[in-house]
């Protein structure tokens, strides 16, 4: 009996202990796995953050790009996930000893505004079409403090690049920014990466359009050096190509 009274012992301080020791894990990777920043660098002055976010269990990568300038960053959409809004800037101030000074989003989902609000309250410009303006009050999205209402050049510091409207496809305001010196085409969610397989989410998609503006984008910019698709893998420059042939085979 004695020796089934110190077994039992051993057994109740072995539960709590593996109980302990599971929640313990579970917190660490699950924390690990979301909620986190990546900053890749792309060319000179050029990088690529992601950022992602639990959608029903499945952790989702966001592309976003920051530009470095001689005034300071130039931030192209936001982080879509609060948690990432200002450890954002903390990442580019602590690399780059330079503050953000602009932001822009491409078009009115969350994934690209989100942290509007956000940087307004720090002090930074906002921008946005006025079509990504006029949705985002429409949806309930935060808008921009500022809009465009037509393909515009801007200049910011050392830095040119120009926004270029062609069209519907990902959703109707979907505009793309292109650094010419560079040959660098930021895309957003308007061109899928060479990854994906579907074209994703099309609840606000215009399917009878898409292909027509990307035959007017693939024109419009034919040699790009690299080619920054709204999620998923970037490394590829044919992804326009591929965002067509997706189109061709729905």
């Amino acid at each position: 009996m004695k020796s089934n009274g110190i077994a039992q012992n051993k057994k109740t301080f072995f539960l709590p202990v593996l109980f302990f020791m599971l929640l313990l894990s579970e917190t660490f990777f699950g924390q690990a796995a979301v909620s986190k920043l990546k900053i890749t660098p792309l060319a000179d002055d050029f990088y690529i953050y992601t950022t992602y976010k639990d959608l029903d269990g499945t952790v989702f990568p966001s592309n976003s790009m920051y530009v470095v300038s001689d005034k300071g960053v130039i931030l192209i959409d936001t982080p879509w996930d609060e948690s990432e809004f200002q450890p954002l800037l903390d990442s580019i101030y602590k690399r780059h000893n330079k503050p953000v000074i602009f932001c822009i989003a491409t078009h009115f989902h969350d994934d690209r505004t989100a942290g509007f609000e956000y940087y307004k309250k720090k002090g930074i410009p906002t921008y946005s079409s006025k079509l990504t303006y006029d949705l985002c009050q429409k949806n309930g999205n935060v808008q921009a403090e500022h809009y465009f209402e037509k393909d515009t050049v801007f200049n910011i510091g050392n830095k040119k690049f120009e926004t270029y409207y062609a069209g519907a496809g990902h959703t109707q305001d979907n505009i793309v920014i292109w650094f010419g010196k560079q040959k660098i085409l930021y895309g957003g969610c308007l061109i899928k990466s060479t990854e994906n397989e579907s074209l994703g989410n099309i609840a606000d998609a215009d399917l009878n359009a898409w292909e027509g503006t990307m035959r007017k984008l693939i024109k419009k910019y034919p040699k790009p050096h690299y080619v920054i698709p709204g999620h998923f893998g970037w490394e590829s420059n044919k992804a326009m190509q591929h965002t067509l042939n997706l189109l061709t085979k729905k």
